[in-house]
């Protein structure tokens, strides 16, 4: 649901404590169900070993630990709706979310495969930001002509990606989250970042990184990251999407002054679009949802002799 995008550049610079108040009223707001609404399935943390994939029907087989209070440790199927089960294959050990949709009916979402190494580099990645965040404190929302924060997050083939990773080319990026029901927020967006990607290569701008960060963690992971730009026939080449830790996150939103207040499901957000020179620096940002792709061309062109 957006956020009116008249205030969102006044918004951005509100004193943190005012910002946070804003924000949890906004997320309050969300949370409100109508009493007629049927009650949230059970959602248990789950972790296990995958066994199978059967691509043909949809399914992953996985061996799971126990889940106290709720099932013992065994083997079953489970369908994994809006994941890619391409990413995944026998013998990888994973973290999800079990949610039991009806009586017999297991499905897993945010499914996680677990890599410790990749876990510490994303963790050491996200403490380093949050140390810069708060060193900046007041000052935390980065301008044009600043330098972009760096951060490390895993794309859409669970791979880590570093910001430095982009250095010498320049980048557009901009945050969304792939259950996004507004087709003016999210789906626009990302269908203005195809364009802009398409009328870059006829172009001839060689030097172009797309980068569209998921603030829905929970159930954006790589997997599903994945799924959705194949679902849209996206050339991932040079369009990035990205998923991380919940606090990496939220800095980032922090210092691109971005909002994204959770709700039931959904998301209250601001949208920006920022472009980031070859040397990092921020030279230029919308904040509105009706840019056109021409606008970053323009500034992506080469002068005219």
């Amino acid at each position: 649901m957006p956020l009116p995008f008249s205030i969102a550049p006044f918004f951005r610079r509100l004193i943190p404590a005012v910002a946070a108040g804003l924000a949890l009223a906004l997320a309050g707001c969300t949370r409100d169900r109508p009493a007629e609404h049927p009650p949230e399935p059970p959602r248990h943390p789950l972790r296990g070993e995958i066994l199978g994939v059967a691509r043909d029907r949809g399914l992953l087989v996985v061996h799971h630990e126990e889940i106290p209070g709720y099932m013992p440790a065994m083997t079953m199927e489970f369908a994994v709706p809006g994941a890619d089960l391409g990413a995944f294959r026998d013998g990888q050990k994973i973290a999800a979310t079990l949610v039991e949709a009806a009586a017999g009916d297991f499905r897993l979402e945010g499914i996680r495969i677990l890599d410790p190494q990749q876990e510490r580099d994303l963790a050491a990645a996200a403490l380093a930001l949050r140390q810069d965040t708060h060193t900046r404190g007041k000052h935390a929302y980065r301008e044009i002509g600043e330098t972009a924060p760096a951060f490390a997050l895993a794309n859409q083939d669970g791979a880590v990606v570093r910001f430095d990773h982009f250095r010498g080319k320049r980048v557009v990026l901009n945050f969304i989250f792939t259950r996004c029901p507004v087709p003016t927020m999210c789906p626009a967006a990302t269908a203005k970042m195809m364009a802009l990607q398409g009328a870059a290569k006829a172009a001839g701008i060689r030097d172009l990184e797309l980068v569209s960060i998921s603030f829905d963690t929970d159930y954006d992971t790589p997997p599903v990251l994945k799924k959705y730009a194949s679902d849209r026939g996206i050339d991932t080449s040079n369009f990035s999407f990205l998923t991380g830790p919940k606090d990496a996150i939220a800095d980032l939103l922090r210092q691109f002054g971005v909002y994204a207040i959770p709700g039931e499901n959904l998301y209250r957000h601001t949208l920006a679009t920022i472009l980031i020179g070859a040397d990092g620096k921020i030279v230029h940002r919308t904040d509105e949802s009706s840019w056109s792709p021409d606008d970053f061309l323009r500034l992506l062109a080469p002068p005219l002799p």
